[in-house]
């Protein structure tokens, strides 16, 4: 039994995350899913709450060709510390799946097999790009699973984004 760890923060969960999943679902057995940055909402590059990011993305793998643990992981502002932490809130994993440069270190530090996987279209599938469109009254739903453009319609993310990114 093989089982991957893949971890970002999902601002929202995008096509570019889908497509690395699914390519990881072909490699492992089961991947957990850390959903970084848990206890951020409501501020401009963090406008979704972990439950949020939580049901965006449990709704777009409901038909992955394997199992996902979906584990929301908050900060600690201690790099030192913060795989033990992550080991202490997921179940057991061999192998981390990231292109983050901090993530690779830290896990490679603690003697974890590290893989980088492909990106999809990074310059547009990203948390930034799709916030933006957004803002911007853009196209945006191409970007997202569209369970997860269902999910941010439930919400009025896009309106809470709006009125985050106010002045008063």
């Amino acid at each position: 039994m093989s089982r991957g760890f893949y971890i970002g923060r999902f601002q929202p969960y995008h096509n570019g995350h889908q497509s690395v999943l699914t390519a990881i679902a072909g490699i492992v057995d089961e991947i957990i899913i850390g959903v970084g940055s848990a206890q951020l909402s409501h501020e401009l590059d963090n406008p979704f709450t972990a439950g949020e990011r939580v049901l965006m993305i449990t709704q777009s793998l409901k038909d992955l060709a394997c199992p996902v643990y979906v584990i929301p992981i908050e900060d600690i502002q201690r790099n030192a510390l913060w795989v033990s932490h992550v080991r202490s809130m997921t179940p057991p994993f061999d192998r981390v799946f990231t292109s983050n440069p901090l993530v690779m270190r830290l896990f490679l530090e603690a003697g974890v097999d590290v893989t980088s996987p492909a990106m999809y279209e990074r310059h547009t599938h990203s948390g930034t790009e799709i916030r933006r469109r957004m803002l911007e009254g853009e196209a945006w739903k191409d970007l997202v699973p569209a369970r997860v453009a269902d999910v941010i319609c439930e919400i009025d993310g896009v309106e809470r984004l709006k009125r985050i990114a106010d002045s008063d």
